[in-house]
């Protein structure tokens, strides 16, 4: 018997990532048998879609299986709204929250499943969790600093991958790690509590993140490089199934990692 399919309300759906998402389902047998973006939301509605596009989230008439978000952070409040109405889970993409607003996503979590995740990248999240593991065993003698690299059109910088991942190696740390964001405004030696992280948006990059683990005499790497933002949408899809009929709580691609008994 076959299974419904899941029917995703995608906001961003005009940007970059919700085209890429759309593709990506189209082109994959397993999941153009799995998904349905049935409807947009993007603060430019494109009234050639193939699909409909609201500028208004409220005004979607029908009831989504889950809510995917790669828009504006600023869209947080509405589209929490929404899905807290609806009592729908909503997997947030979107990077660069203020704290306001990451309080917002707390609050939200206590009424309905919110999976959020700073990359929807497999591969960058089992690179946090070696980041982690690498910094419990090397942290003590090895200074870390972490090279992030996206197009000249991402907004936000340091990425909230770059993030991620200096608060992995922190939890590792046997010190209370102090973030220092590229070093032009310090004339002084590096401290030993410092964690590094140094941002590039150049050309059409789809993203680069490198974690530098540097002691005396060695060093070791761990990178990672996203040739297309198909990635994402295979993330984003996946965070989308593995969401679905949770209870109340936050959610974020660990617990996808642990399927895979990592």
């Amino acid at each position: 018997m076959k299974t419904a399919m899941i029917k995703i309300l995608f906001c961003g759906i005009n940007g970059r990532m919700g085209k890429n998402t759309l593709e990506t389902i189209a082109q994959s047998a397993a999941f153009s048998e799995k998904f349905k973006v049935y409807a947009g939301v993007d603060i430019t509605p494109d009234q050639n879609a193939m699909i409909p596009v609201y500028s208004d989230i409220y005004k979607v008439p029908e009831k989504p299986d889950v809510i995917v978000d790669f828009s504006h952070h600023s869209a947080l409040p509405s589209i929490l709204g929404y899905a807290e109405q609806k009592r729908v889970p909503a997997v947030i993409c979107t990077t660069g929250h203020s704290p306001e607003e990451l309080e917002l996503l707390k609050e939200a979590a206590r009424k309905i499943p919110v999976f959020y995740s700073g990359n929807m990248s497999i591969g960058i999240n089992l690179l946090t969790y070696l980041t982690r593991k690498v910094a419990s065993i090397l942290g003590e003698d090895f200074d870390i600093e972490i090279v992030e690299a996206h197009h000249n059109k991402k907004l936000d910088a340091p990425s909230g991958t770059a993030l991620m991942l200096a608060n992995a190696a922190s939890k590792g740390v046997p010190y209370n790690a102090e973030y220092v964001y590229d070093r032009h405004s310090y004339r002084k030696q590096r401290s030993k509590e410092e964690i590094g992280i140094h941002s590039i948006r150049a050309g059409t990059i789809v993203g680069e993140h490198c974690v530098i683990f540097a002691g005396s005499n060695e060093t070791l790497t761990l990178s990672h490089s996203a040739s297309s933002r198909a990635a994402f949408a295979t993330g984003a899809l996946r965070a989308s199934e593995y969401i679905l009929g949770k209870p109340a709580g936050m959610y974020d691609m660990n617990d996808v990692l642990e399927m895979f008994d990592i």
